[in-house]
């Protein structure tokens, strides 16, 4: 775009000036008063009715919705003795990001203040290439074996039939695949709802591998971005109120925000394990159903996310955004949690279908230095397609140089075999310890509060299913659940079940 003070001149899309936007080229006879043909060599209305369908790239499956802004990240604490990460390497050192924060169930339409966990992906513009972090603001996950993962998401969205939301789906998901009862506490807990995008945490869930190539050594790291003006939260009442009246409220807050100059920002925190406690540790520090409690992990603090443009244009910059946990750079790496080798696949892969094959040489993708030319042609190449450089590996006619090493891997010995998710009483030990803390704050009126209303639209015998279930977490639970929904039983509006689930009742029966 030209920064020129004269008004542009409108021209199609090859750039021929044109003399009128606004008017269609046409035939008339000279018997009839208005009305006319389309000619064909009217390129204006062609190109014009030609590229509307075809403006819109499909949105995502799931994290449809989001707000986004680009800012910088401040190292403000000394970790290079056991990391030699970019981001990292001095005190003072920033580094700019993309963020994009979002909800998972709902369409691009949707209400922002729905109750669901919200997606907190950065890309990290560094000069050894991006580092994607790609977290939700609750610590925890549903599910730890990947292969769950589409059927939870589907049991969380729409039913296949009637195309509206389903709670018997969503409970009767949960009932079966109970791993993910701690989440579930945290999601219908006092923090469902965040009362702006401003005011969530960031965690990776995962365990990553942050350490120095150089020497092989590296540690166990959980990430936490801690939001620095407080967590704060709606109430379920409020959250209702503003999806009817308001339904872009986080979206339009953070970019208000933003605009006044009141920039968000979040303190980088890393819980940090030395790989010898991991053998011998309680919990499987690769399960993202269970944190690490702060008492045997304290946070470490390492530095500062900020927040500070807003995006010239939504669709260039946060619609095409892709982040992938597979964009990783020198001295950070993956861990053997499955869940994240599974997202390392699937996310580059969604990116590839949604916005295509060269996705990665969009301004908001691109790499600050990137020299790839074993990846080229394919639609919509932008970067010249490295011209005459040879296209395959080894080539005696331009030599190229060796990065550095990838950060050590784990050392260890296994066969092949099927992964388990199936829940055991270590399962319910988190979950019973966050029930005790509900229980000492008064959330646990809030918690019953919200986890009943959501309940009550489901059939009569998901419901009878979901009692039990929250029994293997407390009895008092299952208890005071089963009281919430007796005095709910008279709305009307919660006995309406989809013709398939009323068919599907009754073939349990």
């Amino acid at each position: 775009m030209s920064n020129s003070t004269e008004p542009p001149v409108y021209t199609l899309a090859e750039g021929r000036p044109v003399q009128d936007p606004t008017s269609s080229v046409v035939l008339r006879g000279p018997k009839v008063r208005g009305g006319g043909v389309s000619l064909l060599e009217d390129t204006q209305l062609i190109e014009t009715l030609a590229h509307f369908p075809r403006e819109r790239i499909p949105e995502r499956v799931v994290h449809a919705k989001a707000a986004g802004a680009w800012g910088e990240f401040e190292c403000t604490h000394d970790i290079t003795d056991w990391c030699s990460a970019a981001p990292f390497q001095k005190v003072g050192k920033k580094t700019q990001v993309l963020a994009r924060i979002s909800t998972v169930a709902g369409e691009k339409g949707s209400s922002d203040t729905a109750r669901d966990i919200r997606g907190f992906a950065l890309k990290f513009k560094t000069e050894e290439g991006n580092w994607d972090f790609v977290g939700n603001d609750l610590p925890v996950f549903f599910i730890r074996d990947p292969t769950k993962f589409p059927s939870l998401n589907r049991s969380h969205k729409r039913h296949p039939q009637t195309g509206v939301a389903d709670m018997s789906m969503f409970w009767d998901f949960h009932n079966n695949n109970q791993e993910g009862a701690h989440c579930l506490m945290q999601l219908f807990g006092g923090r469902g709802v965040p009362a702006s995008l401003r005011n969530i945490n960031g965690f990776g869930n995962h365990t990553f591998k942050f350490g120095k190539p150089e020497d092989g050594s590296f540690k166990y790291v959980k990430i936490h971005f801690k939001p620095d003006a407080g967590v704060k939260n709606l109430s379920q009442a409020e959250a209702v109120r503003l999806a009817g009246e308001e339904p872009d409220y986080h979206v339009k807050d953070m970019f208000n925000a933003i605009e006044r100059g009141e920039y968000p920002s979040w303190t980088l925190n890393l819980q940090v394990m030395d790989p010898k406690d991991a053998e011998t540790y309680k919990w499987n520090i690769f399960d993202i159903t269970k944190i690490w409690p702060h008492s045997d992990y304290p946070l470490i603090p390492v530095g500062k996310l900020t927040l500070n443009k807003n995006p010239e244009n939504h669709f260039q910059d946060i619609e095409q955004a892709a982040f992938s946990p597979s964009n990783l750079i020198p001295g950070i790496g993956p861990s053997a949690d499955i869940m994240l080798q599974a997202r390392m696949f699937s996310y580059p892969d969604a990116a590839r279908y949604r916005v295509g094959p060269n996705y990665q040489q969009l301004d908001c993708n691109r790499a600050l230095n990137v020299y790839s030319p074993y990846q080229r042609d394919g639609p919509m190449r932008m970067d010249g397609n490295y011209g005459s450089d040879p296209d395959y590996v080894r080539s005696s006619f331009r030599k190229i140089k060796s990065g550095p090493a990838d950060v050590a891997h784990d050392e260890w010995v296994g066969t092949v075999q099927g992964y388990s998710s199936e829940v055991t009483d270590e399962d319910w030990e988190q979950p019973r310890n966050l029930w005790e803390l509900f229980k000492k704050s008064g959330e646990d009126k809030e918690f019953l509060s919200n986890l009943s209303g959501h309940v009550n639209k489901a059939l009569p015998e998901v419901k009878e299913d979901t009692i039990k279930s929250w029994g293997n977490v407390s009895e008092e639970i299952s208890k005071r659940l089963e009281e919430a929904l007796d005095k709910l039983d008279g709305n009307p509006d919660h006995s309406k079940v989809p013709p398939s689930q009323a068919a599907l009742a009754t073939n349990r029966k």
